[in-house]
Order: C-alpha cells, then sequence, then structure tokens
C-alpha cells in the first residue's frame, strides 16, 4: 500500500491522544455507519443441498441404484448410493473453495476492540467503532478499521492477507497533529483484517466499513454483475453441442443394444451410463471457479475486478494507455523551480499566486504552492473562473488594495499564458525556451500573468488580453518506485506502452525516458485542441501529450480499430467515456471519482502502474489455466465416451459399469478444478493471449486435442483388446480393467503434461490417480469395483499406452494461448 489520504472531517475536533466520548461516537455512527467490514449472509444447509443436487452425476446414480433394486441386485445399488457420500463432499469442499475469496475475509476480521470512550479503555464490538476512535493493538489480535498508528512500539503486523507477501511489516506512529496532515505514508497506516504479530501501539480510526481496504474487496466481490461473459456465452454453446451429440449417441446406443437381443435393462443401463460419461457438466462449474479464482487472485494484487469479463479481457491487453500523474509518478507535486520575471521578486510572485488560491481546494499544484508561498488574507476576491481543459488556464479578479485597481491573475499552460501577453518575439520565444529547459528535467511548468482591469468591468467575464508575465513556476512528481521496471516488463512481454497527458511535450518526454519508454529518443506526439493524430503517428507514438479528456476516448477507438485490445487508466469524471469504451477500464482507487470507480471494470486500490501490470500477468495465467482444464476436459472426455459407445456397439460388454463411471468421475472432477490453479511468474507470462473473446482455442490447438483424443481413444481400444476380442465379450471384466488402466493412466500423464510438470497439485492428484488403479488390484477392492488383477505385461502396457498419448499434450501446451499478438504488437513477439 502506498500513501493515502486523512480526510479533514474524519480528523476534525480530534485531541490528541485523547479518545471520543459516547456523544461523540454516537454522533459519528450516524454520520458513518456501522463498521460492518464483510456483510456475508449466512451459509444455510439447505441450501449446500439445493447446489448440490444440480449435479447431474448424483440423479444418475439414484436412478440407476433404484434400477437394480428393482432387478434384486441389492448388493450393486446399495455400492452405488455409498459412492454418493464422496461426491457430495467433493461438490461441498468445491463449492466452498468458490466462496473462499468472500467468506474468508470474515474470518479475519475482530469481532470486538479496546476502545478508549470517555477516558476510558473498555472493550466494544468492533461494528460499533467510527473514525475518530482511538483503538489499542495488543499481538495475536485483528485490525479492526483502518487508520493511523498515533502510538507504538516495535510493532509488527501481517499484511499477507492484502499483499500476498508474507514478510512481517513494521508500522512506525505518526509524530505529526492529524489535523495538520493531508496524506500519510504506507508505513503509519493499519488496515482492517491484518494480524500484529509483535508490539502493541495506538489506532486512530480513520475509515470503517466499506471504506475499508477490506470493505472494498468484500463490498466489490459480493456485487460482482452476473451479465454472462462471452466465453460464457462460447462455452455455453460448447456445452449445447456436446449435449447435443451425447444424446444422439445414447439413443443410438439404446436401439443397437435393443437389436442386438440384449434387454430393455442392458439397453437402458447402456444408455445411461453412456449419458453420465458424455455429460459435460464439469465446463461450466470450471469456468465459474475459474473466474472466482481470478477476482480472488487480482484482489491479493490490489486489483478489485467489478467486472467478470475483465478477468478474461485483461489477459488480451495489448496496449495500456496510461496515465502520468499519480500512476506513473507519485502525485505528489512540490514547487522546485521559480522564474520571475524581469524586476520582479520570487516572493513576490508566490505571494501573489497564493492569494488566488481556494482555501479549500484540492489540486494538488494549488497545495503544493499554499506550502511554498506566504499567504495573504487581506486579498478579497472579486470573481474565479475556474480552470477548464479547454482554456487550459484558471482566472482570479482581485480587489485592489487601499483604493487601488483591480487585477486580474491568471496561471496554466505556458503557452496559454503567453498568447495572453504582449510580448515581443523575441521574449516570447525566450519564455518558451526557459519553459522547455524546465519541462526536460521531468518538472510540470505552469506560467503565470496579471492585468490591471478597468474601472468599471463587468466581473462576470473572464479577461483574454492585456496581461503581463509574471514568471514560471515549476513542480517536481518524482516516479512511483517500481514503475520502470514494470514498464520494462510490458515492452518484454509484447504489451505497448502508451503516456496520455495533458502535461508540456518536454515533461512528458522526461518522464518517459526516466521509465524507459522509447528508449533514449521517446517518439512524442503533441496534439492542440482539434487533433485526430494520423494512425501511422499514432501507432509509433510513445507518449501523447496536451491530450484533452474528449480526445482519450478517440485515441482510445482509433488504437481499437488498429485491432489493438486496450486497458485504459483514469480517475475523473471526464475519463468515464475513455473507461467505458476500453476493452478493460482501470479505475484509480486512491484518487478517482465514484463515477470513475463505477465506470472501471477494475479498480486499482493503490493507483499504482506497477499493479496493472502484475494484474496484466495474472490474467493471463488465468486464461492458461482455463484453457488447460478445458483441453484436459476434452481430452479425457473423447476416449471416455467413444470406447463407451464402440465396445457395446460392436457386440461387447459395457465397458464402463456404473460403479466404474463413479471412479473415472473422483478423478476428472478434482483434476479439472484443482490441478491447473498454476499462479503466474515471469516465464509463464511472457505472451499473451492472442485469441479474440469468446474463442478458447485456436485452430491448430483444436486440431491437436481431437487428434490426441483419438489416439487415446484407440490405446483405450487397443488395451481392452489385450483382454480378448471386443466383440464376443469373452473376458468382461479383464477387458474392462486394462481398458480402465489405460484411462487413468491417460488422465495421470495428461494433467501433468498440461501444466508442464511445474504444478504440484497436478502432481498429487496423478499420484492418487494411479494409487487407485494399483488399489484396484487388492482381491477385495476389484471385487468391489467388479475388476479383475492385471497380468503383470498386459496391465503394464495399457498404463503405459495410456501414459504415452497424455505426453503427446506437451508441445500442444504451448499452442494453447501463444502466438502473434493483434495489432501493432507482431513484431514485439
Amino acid at each position: 500500500m502506498s500513501e493515502r489520504s486523512i480526510a479533514r472531517d474524519r480528523v476534525q475536533g480530534l485531541r490528541g491522544g485523547e479518545g471520543l466520548t459516547h456523544t461523540e461516537a454516537a454522533s459519528r455512527l450516524l454520520r458513518y455507519g456501522r463498521n460492518d467490514v464483510v456483510d456475508a449472509a449466512p451459509r444455510r444447509s439447505w441450501q449446500a443441498l439445493i447446489d448440490s443436487a444440480r449435479d447431474p452425476m448424483l440423479w444418475f446414480l439414484a436412478v440407476v441404484s433404484a434400477l437394480f433394486f428393482a432387478t434384486g441386485d441389492h448388493a450393486e445399488a446399495w455400492v452405488l448410493l455409498a459412492a454418493m457420500a464422496p461426491l457430495l463432499g467433493m461438490d461441498a469442499y468445491l463449492h466452498r473453495r468458490t466462496q473462499a475469496s468472500t467468506a474468508g475475509l470474515a474470518q479475519r476480521l475482530a469481532s470486538q476492540a479496546m476502545v478508549l470512550r470517555d477516558g476510558i479503555w473498555q472493550t466494544q464490538p468492533a461494528h460499533s467503532l467510527v473514525p475518530g476512535d482511538l483503538v489499542r493493538l495488543s499481538p495475536g489480535e485483528y485490525c479492526p478499521a483502518d487508520g493511523v498508528l498515533s502510538a507504538g512500539s516495535e510493532l509488527q503486523l501481517d499484511e499477507s492477507s492484502l499483499s500476498g507477501e508474507s514478510t512481517p511489516v513494521r508500522k512506525e506512529a505518526l509524530t505529526a497533529e492529524l489535523a495538520e496532515c493531508a496524506r500519510a505514508d504506507a508505513r503509519h497506516w493499519v488496515i482492517a483484517g491484518t494480524r500484529v504479530l509483535a508490539g502493541s501501539g495506538e489506532l486512530r480510526v480513520l475509515h470503517t466499513g466499506a471504506e475499508t481496504r477490506y470493505g472494498e474487496i468484500a463490498r466489490l466481490a459480493q456485487s460482482l454483475p452476473q451479465r454472462r461473459t462471452p466465453l460464457q456465452l462460447a462455452v455455453a454453446g460448447l456445452v449445447r453441442a456436446l449435449l447435443i451429440g451425447a444424446l444422439a449417441l445414447c439413443l443410438l446406443l439404446f436401439a443397437i443394444r435393443l437389436w442386438q437381443g440384449r434387454g430393455l435393462l442392458d439397453a437402458l443401463l447402456s444408455a445411461l451410463t453412456l449419458a453420465i460419461a458424455a455429460l459435460p457438466e464439469e465446463f461450466p462449474v470450471v469456468l465459474t471457479l475459474f473466474l472466482g479464482v481470478g477476482v480472488f487472485r487480482l484482489a491479493r494484487r490490489q486489483a478489485l475486478v467489478r467486472r467478470a469479463v475483465a478477468v478474461e479481457n485483461i489477459g488480451r491487453v495489448s496496449v495500456l494507455c496510461t496515465d502520468k500523474t499519480g500512476t506513473l509518478t507519485e502525485g505528489r507535486l512540490a514547487l522546485a523551480e521559480v522564474v520571475p520575471a524581469p524586476g520582479f521578486e520570487r516572493e513576490a510572485l508566490l505571494a501573489r499566486v497564493n492569494a488566488a488560491l481556494t482555501a479549500d481546494s484540492t489540486d494538488p499544484l494549488d497545495q503544493a504552492l499554499r506550502v511554498a508561498a506566504a499567504s495573504d488574507d487581506a486579498v478579497r476576491v472579486l470573481a474565479r473562473f475556474p480552470f477548464a481543459e479547454s482554456r487550459r488556464r484558471e482566472t482570479v479578479l482581485l480587489a485592489g488594495a487601499d483604493g487601488g485597481p483591480d487585477t486580474a491573475l491568471s496561471k496554466g499552460a505556458v503557452e496559454t499564458i503567453l498568447a495572453l501577453c504582449a510580448l515581443s518575439e523575441s521574449t516570447r520565444s525566450g519564455w518558451q525556451q526557459q519553459a522547455e529547459q524546465l519541462a526536460a528535467q521531468g518538472l510540470k511548468v505552469i506560467a503565470c500573468a496579471a492585468a490591471q482591469l478597468p474601472a468599471g468591468r463587468d466581473a462576470t467575464e473572464e479577461p483574454a488580453a492585456g496581461f503581463e508575465m509574471l514568471g514560471l513556476l515549476a513542480f517536481a512528481d518524482p516516479l512511483r518506485e517500481g514503475v520502470r521496471e514494470a514498464v520494462q516488463a510490458c515492452l518484454q512481454e509484447g504489451i505497448r506502452v502508451v503516456m496520455i497527458t495533458g502535461d508540456h511535450p518536454a515533461t512528458a518526454a522526461a518522464i518517459a525516458r526516466a521509465i524507459g519508454l522509447g528508449g533514449a529518443q521517446p517518439q512524442v506526439l503533441s496534439l492542440q485542441d482539434s487533433d485526430r493524430p494520423e494512425p501511422r503517428a499514432l501507432a509509433a507514438a510513445d507518449v501523447i501529450a496536451r491530450a484533452l479528456p474528449q480526445q482519450k476516448l478517440a485515441l482510445v477507438q482509433q488504437l481499437q480499430a488498429a485491432g489493438e485490445v486496450v486497458a485504459v487508466t483514469g480517475d475523473g469524471v471526464n475519463d468515464v467515456p475513455a473507461l467505458q469504451a476500453a476493452d478493460i477500464g482501470v479505475a484509480m482507487g486512491e484518487r478517482g471519482t465514484q463515477a470513475a470507480r463505477e465506470a472501471g471494470d477494475i479498480v486499482l486500490l493503490d493507483d499504482n502502474f506497477a499493479t496493472l501490470v502484475s494484474a496484466v500477468g495474472e490474467g493471463r495465467q488465468l486464461f492458461r489455466n482455463l484453457q488447460a482444464s478445458f483441453a484436459y476436459l476434452l481430452m479425457i472426455h473423447l476416449p471416455f465416451v467413444l470406447t463407451a459407445t464402440l465396445v457395446p456397439a460392436l457386440g461387447g460388454p459395457l465397458l464402463y459399469l456404473p460403479i466404474h463411471i463413479v471412479w473415472l468421475e473422483l478423478v476428472i472432477h478434482p483434476t479439472a478444478m484443482l490441478a491447473f490453479q498454476q499462479r503466474a511468474d515471469g516465464h509463464q507470462q511472457r505472451r499473451g493471449v492472442s485469441l479474440p473473446p469468446g474463442q478458447l482455442f485456436s485452430a491448430r490447438a483444436w486440431r491437436g486435442l481431437l487428434l490426441i483424443g483419438a489416439l487415446a481413444s484407440a490405446a483405450v481400444l487397443l488395451a481392452a483388446s489385450l483382454g480378448g476380442s471386443l466383440g464376443d465379450g469373452a473376458q468382461p471384466a479383464l477387458q474392462r480393467s486394462l481398458g480402465l488402466a489405460a484411462l487413468l493412466g491417460f488422465s495421470a500423464s495428461l494433467s501433468c503434461a498440461l501444466t508442464g510438470f511445474r504444478s504440484g497439485t497436478a502432481a498429487l492428484i496423478s499420484a492418487f490417480t494411479l494409487a487407485s488403479l494399483v488399489c484396484a488390484q487388492l482381491p477385495a477392492v476389484g471385487e468391489l469395483l467388479q475388476t479383475v488383477t492385471l497380468p503383470p505385461a498386459a496391465g503394464s502396457a495399457a498404463v503405459l499406452l495410456g501414459i504415452g498419448c497424455g505426453l503427446l499434450a506437451l508441445p500442444l501446451r504451448t499452442q494453447l494461448s501463444v502466438g502473434r499478438a493483434r495489432g501493432q504488437l507482431g513484431s514485439a513477439e
């Protein structure tokens, strides 16, 4: 967490180390509300049952058990009913994982706190805390709200719940008076949900409830819109197609078994077994799980997802359009240089500028001037014409002192102010040269000018001429830590970075050089009010300077028209159109307006460009994980369904009995949902997603999936044939055992191959898969599963056939989401 502002209304009336009175606390409770950081509805058992009832596997087991009871085969029926227990348990576990991102928050929040009220330390419910309360922190406790440490000794906190870093974080007490501080550094802030590891301290509460960091995460995660994303629509289409195909195969197999004279019960069991093998119920469940995990992981990286589509699209980003101030820089302006006009003193210039400042202005430039300039409360303001992007200046009409003439003071962009002054060409050129020299140092430069107003002049009109140049003011805004490294990471990963700013071109170029954008000579495109850049100039630009908010929207649209997937940052109401038009709108959480946060797809909690870059990397990895899981499901279901259809259709016995379907599903479900949850790292996120929205695989990847699935089908059939001819069913138990051995071997090696042998979870699940096959060799287990002990030679051959087919997916892994990026990024890769 970086610096965070301190709202004036939160610290007004606070008295040193004193707490609030009960009357003050009650008043503030009415104003700010309860400290309910997480408002999660209780989880009822009947809701869990309803969710589990949506699993078609459970209905399949119930129907087939009823059929066995009806035919008198009670042992088989009871075995199938008992198999429902692990399936219910797995459903409950996986459902719990999807809810962990918000339910886990409540477990990390204090239920009560030691607070100073009416001069007495007392225990109060955490929900009763209000801004201004003084809370005591002790080792082992969770922090109940956000605030600033006002006193403390060797305080260390565990902030891993927010940052993901396990290293303890030391905190320091803020010695200055809160009322005099506009911001406080991260080392002074304490955040709700973090845990005290060592030391003790006193926390001055400043933010409660939904305004805390945890509150924002919970509120945005819980309010995630339910509108279906392009990928969800594509998956729904795939599921429909698979369902139609499965239904057709089931009806065909039912008819064939009746025609073969196998009887109604055999035909019905054959069709039901094939139906559950072919039913693609895992696809929507996996997608929902992965989107939920994506929201949680991005939140851990200080990027709050407001729309699920952002989880899909962020990995596709090819161009990042970023603000400069507050995103690449810290957004803390400090007056660095003053260049007064000849015959005018530095102090006099600052005093005149300060007299025109609005007392409650939150503009960083005004705040920096107020700190550097002496105040003059004797000047009366007659009228004020606020800064506007279209005019690029602010003008204030001041009443003359002691009966003197009224004056106008204007400050703003150098070229705008110079245009108001009657100057010779040489003088104007000299001012412009000085401004460019300052801007080349990375300073933000503004000009100031004044004009005497004639008596009786209408104060409702802003003067537009007759000004005298007063001088230049230059402000420094240091780069954020880690921004240069983040920009370089973008460029190395094939992501183009474009800085869009209203600053002077020289200032923007200096910042670009400092962060390594464009090398030693970044390409700067300077816009005038009506400029719409040519496509070639826009394609080559590293920096777009003097850009108006309305031009930002046009720039985003031009980049999209060129085939780019654009992420754009914004913080103001005037950025809303660009945020809405971008493929990924990224709003600033610290300095952004409510309108910008509501328009953005993602909200950055720390306003840091490096955070956005890490979120893009996480998005890329999430998409790769989802692809790997879907590829596994498609390739494991293809031999599963084809062999379950072909063997009985050719006159052989059922290759898989209902108990075998349960066995295989207990392998497939956890593999698809847990084995591919890999985290992003530098090696895996080098290349982005080059597929259009709603498309999961390229045509080349589809061909590879189908080929490997077909080869695995042949391997399972070949393995089963080692137990005798598939057509006569001479040794059905041996054939089933060999076919299952090949299919389980295929599943184990396939999951490892698709993760590049980098996933410990995949390796663990694969080990359990093979272990279940070994356990099936025990006579008691084999009798329960209706399998036989495999002959060493045939059994080894069956398993190796399956493993060999799974290893064929190793080269396929590199074809899933990589390739040439869209638009101008082709050369970058």
